[in-house]
């Protein structure tokens, strides 16, 4: 028994003996659960759709791993005004808070994103404004999406209660704010100071400790959200000028394709600009595997044209294909027709040039006939008389400037060199190239009189 009792006591000290660090890791857990976790977002460089697509992984990924605060560092010249509307969608649908601290900038759409989160907070220094909507070309957009947009300023103000006349008079010139700086035709962009004065900000902070011992978070867990290389490609070339750019090489190296023997650097410049574009808007969420899918037949059906010509039956279709693809990946319609057009024009004059200056090459012999017929290659049409050249004869008919005459009692067909030759007139052959004789007339009753 004495054995037995021993043996259970030590049971009971080895099993306590593992349980009490357990039990501490457990209790250090409860502790740590208490205490708040912050993520930091990074919303940098023009706002585009690739922006977006970072957004909703990054405060996604923040809710799975029980962040109890949101903080958009921004710094941002703002950017597609339908890109920063689906940003404050999602930010409008996270129970989480989400604090905008401003590092640098807040411009345009940045200023939009920042009125939708729960508090905002300017480093010295740091500005936020100036969001009018302007189109591609730097124009003021029309009545209809300045009326917009100006309805979603409001919105966004009125969302945590912020007087709307400043997000109001951020993106119409005709408010006059001359106190802020913005007197009527001008824009209000607000310094920290100012968004302090008008309650846009809620605090001044130069750094990240600042800001949480604002909010009350000095002893949060903090993590960081980086942009992975496959988002920073997503980003690069999603941004509404690369777009353009990417078409016109990819069209352009397909172009150029024609004139090079078999596949070369072109088509390889080509394809890589084309394979960027659908890689970058399929990693953003626009592009799925129907658009991949399109992309690919289009390249396999211009391959054919290439190498085995059918009349460009195979080139129009591979080319409708990959628009087809193209405007599956696009996250505007109307936007991607523009950059589809825009890419055309700049191929079309390469296309131009290109024939003009440096002529048939590559395959481009298979489709565009360029040889000549000539006597040398076994063409004749018709055979040069040369050894009528110097022989005389009499015009049958007047020579205006053709007509018939005689030669050695044959009949032939004729035109005279310069003018009217009159019937009965004594001529001479002076040229000949395959049917066509041309005479000149012979003044011999001049020269005998003479």
């Amino acid at each position: 028994m004495k054995g037995l009792r021993m043996k259970i006591s030590i049971f009971l000290i080895l099993l306590a003996a593992f349980l009490v660090p357990i039990q501490q890791f457990a209790y250090g857990n409860a502790d740590s659960d208490d205490e708040p976790v912050v993520y930091y977002i990074p919303v940098e460089q023009t706002v585009e759709r690739g922006l977006e697509a970072f957004m909703s992984r990054s405060i996604a990924m923040a809710k799975e791993e029980g962040a109890t605060h949101i903080i958009l560092e921004m710094d941002t010249p703002g950017g597609a005004v339908d890109a920063a509307g689906n940003i404050a969608m999602i930010i409008q649908e996270t129970d989480i808070p989400i604090i905008t601290f401003v590092r640098n900038k807040a411009i345009s759409a940045g200023a939009y994103i920042a009125l939708n989160t729960d508090k905002i907070i300017m480093a010295p220094g740091a500005t936020m404004g100036s969001a009018a909507v302007i189109d591609g070309a730097g124009n003021a957009a029309d009545e209809k999406t300045q009326s917009y947009w100006l309805s979603e300023m409001r919105s966004a103000a009125e969302l945590n209660g912020r007087e709307p006349e400043y997000a109001l008079a951020m993106a119409d010139a005709r408010i006059d704010l001359p106190e802020l700086g913005a007197p009527e035709g001008e824009l209000l962009t607000l310094t920290a100071q100012q968004a302090l004065e008008v309650e846009y900000a809620e605090a001044i902070a130069s750094n990240r400790v600042e800001v949480l011992d604002y909010l009350g978070l000095e002893n949060a867990v903090e993590h960081d959200m980086e942009v992975s290389f496959s988002e920073q490609i997503a980003r690069f070339v999603t941004h509404p000028v690369v777009i353009p750019i990417l078409l016109s090489i990819g069209s352009l190296g397909l172009v150029l394709e024609l004139y090079s023997p078999g596949f070369g650097v072109p088509g390889l410049m080509g394809i890589s600009a084309l394979l960027l574009f659908f890689f970058g808007h399929m990693f953003a969420g626009f592009a799925g595997w129907e658009s991949i899918i399109l992309f690919i037949i289009g390249f396999l059906l211009i391959m054919i044209e290439i190498f085995i010509p059918g009349f460009g039956i195979f080139g129009l279709l591979g080319i409708g294909a990959i628009i087809g693809g193209m405007l599956l990946a696009s996250f505007s319609t109307a936007s991607m027709i523009i950059y589809i057009a825009i890419a055309l024009v700049i191929s079309a004059i390469a296309a131009i040039f290109i024939f003009k200056y440096f002529g048939n090459r590559g395959p481009m012999k298979k489709i565009v006939h360029r040889d000549s017929t000539s006597t040398e290659k076994g063409y004749i049409t018709n055979e040069t008389r040369k050894e009528l050249v110097g022989q005389k004869g009499k015009t049958l008919t007047p020579l205006r400037p053709s007509g018939s005459a005689v030669f050695n009692e044959e009949r032939l067909d004729v035109v005279s060199e310069g003018g009217y030759i009159g019937q009965g007139s004594v001529i001479e052959v002076v040229y000949t190239a395959g049917s066509r004789i041309v005479v000149r007339e012979v003044k011999e009753n001049h020269s005998k009189e003479e």
